[in-house]
């Protein structure tokens, strides 16, 4: 008995915070397969994409196909390295590791479902001048964790358009005009 109390405190507790799982991706019923395209042929976010569909239950068209499917369209990833800090010899000792993705989700009849849209994550990171070969390391470990969480944002931003869009009882139009953000201003492309 005890136990039941417990667990009916727990969820009441989780419920009253505003906790609540995360659902699936939410695409519109007649979606098509949808096809990953990146302009970098071998890009893990593009694989990680695809496996983040996969995951919420989409279907995937095959990359050899012709045949119409709804588009992911990465159009753009930019790294940049962004000195924060020096030391007293003028060395950066501080770094802050950007990254930043222009996409769009097209309707297989080439409509956007979600306009295209700039999402751009940041991390800082420690990088003595006297220790190369630990930051390397660093970095790439921050590049992976950042490529991870621009899949799981563009996800979101999909399925955040797509339901708001289905509150208002609709899908978005094919005769909606899209606004195309201009890209964000990243320093040259570091290491």
């Amino acid at each position: 008995m005890t136990r039941f109390l417990l667990a009916v405190l727990l969820t009441l507790t989780l419920a009253g915070c505003g906790f609540h799982l995360r659902n699936k991706l939410m695409l519109p019923a007649d979606t098509a397969a949808v096809r990953v395209v990146s302009t970098a042929p071998y890009s893990e976010l593009a694989k990680l994409l695809r496996r983040g569909l996969q995951a919420s239950g989409a279907e995937l068209a095959d990359e050899d196909s012709k045949g119409p499917a709804a588009q992911l369209q990465v159009l753009s990833e930019r790294w940049g390295d962004l000195p924060i800090a020096i030391d007293a010899q003028g060395r950066a000792q501080e770094y802050s590791l950007r990254y930043a993705v222009i996409f769009v989700f097209r309707r297989e009849d080439g409509s956007d479902l979600v306009p295209q849209q700039v999402i751009e994550l940041s991390r800082d990171y420690v990088s003595p001048p006297t220790d190369a070969t630990g930051t390397t390391t660093e970095r790439e470990i921050l590049a992976d964790e950042l490529r991870r969480e621009m899949s799981a944002s563009i996800m979101r931003r999909i399925d955040s358009v797509v339901r708001k869009e289905l509150e208002r009882g609709r899908v978005p139009s094919p005769a909606t005009p899209a606004t195309a953000p201009a890209a964000p201003a990243l320093p040259p492309q570091g290491s």
